[in-house]
């Protein structure tokens, strides 16, 4: 073995040296894998997961329900707006080339991250001292707006270039852009681009032109700030800009862009949920009723008459600010029901949604007063009488009730025919303890009432509380000859991408009234509108049937109607109960009832109702013959009793 004085000297050297420096590596090496390591950990620690597909397009929503009519056009919107999906390859090409040329001209050719965006954008910072331009791929903004927080810091461009990697290799650049044009916020509560184009323009994203294309593209940047001055000159300038650009990237023509920059834009707008607020709650309490468990985005599909519905509410705000300030009357609620599905199209809780959200179609329980003897005499019908069956109009007393006509006169012998059009309390309370009181209340739960109802005699003049809405919906099985009325609202129900959640079922329809008693009340019930109390709901030569009804003091003032097409129901009154200034059903509730459903028939012919008859033809001869025998001997009977001879 060479001794130490044979060994060169740089080779000694070279070995005295070796283990530090080695040393020194290692732990430096081990230095900055420990601090790539805590800087890994630093940016990348607790970042989210990427989800499956399917969940990319509903995750951190925002509750946001959209109803819309039958005919796809939307009424109003709760929460934030998302909107339906649309697809980047259906959409005409001008409407997406004005997103990548305002956000990611690269968008085709990178990855997730645009590094030749990025060198562009630090040069152009740098040049002006200060931020001019941003370098984010609409897959990063994605990846924000899905993910991540808005915070400007390291970690969250750290984990926003990861994740848009990841997510690059996950999707299709299609796939990508679809979720981008679904899923971006574009201002004024509008996820999306087919719930801005709705918001801002009020079409369809098929049909926005180059110049909307490019201010719906221009509001990424700054959402909050562009929409609010969507019609001010710093919107309009950022608008020229996208137009610019589509050009320079030869999206667009010169000409085009010229042309779409000089074009005025016409901005939507909106109308307040006064319109049909009550009905839209109504709505919404339905869906907790139909779907268990309901997505945070729902679009409603509903079965409203937005023609219907403004003439609702229209007929009741005119009939109280005409007729309500001297009769002392305040408020009023209304509906009107598709007699052939039961479809709700119409429905009008109240003067002003805004002012009050209690629902007096729905919600408020009122005494009915004469409209509930619809319930008894068809009772009576069922019971085997007949509307030309006789019974006195006089004085009684029913286990120490005597009920009084209003006016108190009382008129002997009468049909019920005649009892019911002249809505005469002794006739109709006689009839009904006659037939037994359970039967009436066992219909009339039959036809639909819901609300609490009790066995004793001055139930038959409408002692009990209910709502419009049972009312509307009883009236509405003799509008179908006797079949089950079962109203809706809700004719399906959505997420926002376009999965049907639920559909109203087609069921068939039982018989809870016999047809041809069916028909008899419609021959008594036309009566009252031809001939009796309920004269004021007559429009345009169409056979009409119904009641009015008022409660006791006047607190309350009804009219339930129907033709072959539709039934409606009114009632007007206070919210505070107090009496109004004697007003009758037959007085305002009626005309009201006309207003509104005379625009429900425009356009359509005139059709008989079965058993509705001409006023000359409510009796045969037979039973005018037999009525007047009673009538003689009922004036006999009281010039016996004048004379005192008892």
């Amino acid at each position: 073995m060479p001794s130490e004085a044979t060994i060169p000297h740089g080779r000694s050297a070279l070995m005295r040296w070796a283990p530090p420096v080695l040393k020194g590596v290692g732990t430096l090496a081990a230095t900055g894998l420990m601090t790539f390591g805590l800087l890994w950990n630093t940016l990348f620690a607790q970042m989210p997961v990427l989800p499956d597909k399917q969940a990319l397009w509903t995750m951190n929503r925002e509750p946001a329900v959209e109803f819309i009519d039958t005919q796809g056009k939307t009424i109003s919107i709760r929460g934030f707006r998302y909107g339906r999906a649309v697809s980047a390859k259906a959409l005409p090409k001008h409407v997406v080339d004005a997103f990548i040329a305002a956000e990611d001209k690269r968008f085709r050719e990178h990855t997730g991250v645009d590094m030749w965006a990025i060198i562009r954008a630090t040069m152009a910072n740098a040049t002006k001292g200060h931020t001019v331009q941003g370098a984010s791929t609409i897959t990063q903004q994605l990846v924000k707006n899905l993910f991540l927080t808005p915070d400007q810091t390291l970690k969250r461009k750290a984990q926003e270039a990861r994740l848009a990697g990841d997510l690059e290799r996950m999707l299709t650049k299609d796939e990508i852009l679809d979720l981008y044009l679904n899923r971006i916020y574009l201002g004024a509560g509008a996820y999306g681009l087919d719930a801005a184009a709705h918001t801002f323009f009020d079409k369809a994203p098929a049909d926005l032109t180059i110049a909307e294309s490019a201010m719906l593209a221009s509001f990424p940047k700054a959402p909050s700030r562009f929409t609010q001055t969507a019609a001010t000159a710093r919107a309009k300038q950022r608008q020229e800009y996208v137009l610019r650009e589509m050009a320079q990237e030869g999206f667009i023509t010169a000409a085009q862009r010229d042309e779409a920059s000089t074009q005025t834009l016409a901005f939507a707008k909106g109308r307040p949920d006064s319109f049909t607020g009550h009905a839209l709650d109504y709505a919404v309490e339905r869906v907790q009723d139909l779907l268990p468990n309901p997505p945070p985005d729902m679009v409603i599909k509903l079965s409203l008459d937005l023609r219907l519905q403004e003439a609702a509410q229209k007929a009741v705000e005119n009939g109280l600010a005409t007729m309500g300030k001297d009769r002392r009357a305040s408020e009023g609620a209304a509906l009107i029901l598709d007699n052939a599905t039961g479809a709700i199209r119409a429905m009008v809780g109240g003067r002003n949604y805004l002012t009050s959200k209690f629902n007096r179609a729905t919600q408020a329980r009122r005494q009915p007063g004469s409209s509930f003897k619809m319930f008894v005499y068809a009772a009576a019908l069922e019971d085997g009488m007949t509307p030309g069956t006789v019974r006195f109009d006089m004085p009684v007393t029913i286990q120490n009730w005597r009920p009084r006509n209003y006016g108190g006169e009382y008129r002997g012998a009468v049909t019920l025919s005649e009892a019911m059009a002249e809505s005469l309390n002794t006739v109709a309370a006689q009839v009904g303890y006659e037939i037994g009181i359970p039967k009436v209340t066992a219909l009339a739960q039959r036809f639909g009432i819901k609300s609490p109802l009790h066995n004793y005699p001055s139930i038959t003049l409408g002692s009990d509380e209910v709502t419009l809405f049972e009312m509307t919906k009883a009236f509405g099985v003799l509008a179908k000859g006797g079949l089950q009325m079962s109203p809706y609202m809700i004719e399906e129900i959505r997420n926002s991408k376009g999965d049907l959640l639920y559909t109203n079922p087609a069921v068939a329809v039982p018989r809870i009234y016999p047809e041809n008693l069916a028909a008899d009340m419609n021959s008594m019930l036309t009566r009252v509108v031809v001939a009796g109390t309920g004269g004021g709901a007559r429009f345009g030569g169409w056979d009409i049937a119904g009641k009015t009804g008022t409660s006791q003091e006047w607190r309350d003032a009804w009219f339930i109607g129907y033709t072959t097409r539709f039934v409606g129901g009114v009632w007007v009154g206070n919210d505070d109960d107090k009496p109004m200034a004697k007003v009758t059903g037959g007085e305002m509730s009626s005309r009201i009832w006309a207003a509104m459903m005379a625009p429900a028939h425009e356009g359509i012919t005139p059709e008989a109702l079965p058993g509705a008859k001409r006023a000359e033809e409510y009796l045969s001869t037979e039973d005018m013959d037999r009525l007047n025998f009673y009538r003689r001997l009922s004036s006999a009977f009281a010039a016996v009793e004048a004379r005192g001879g008892g």
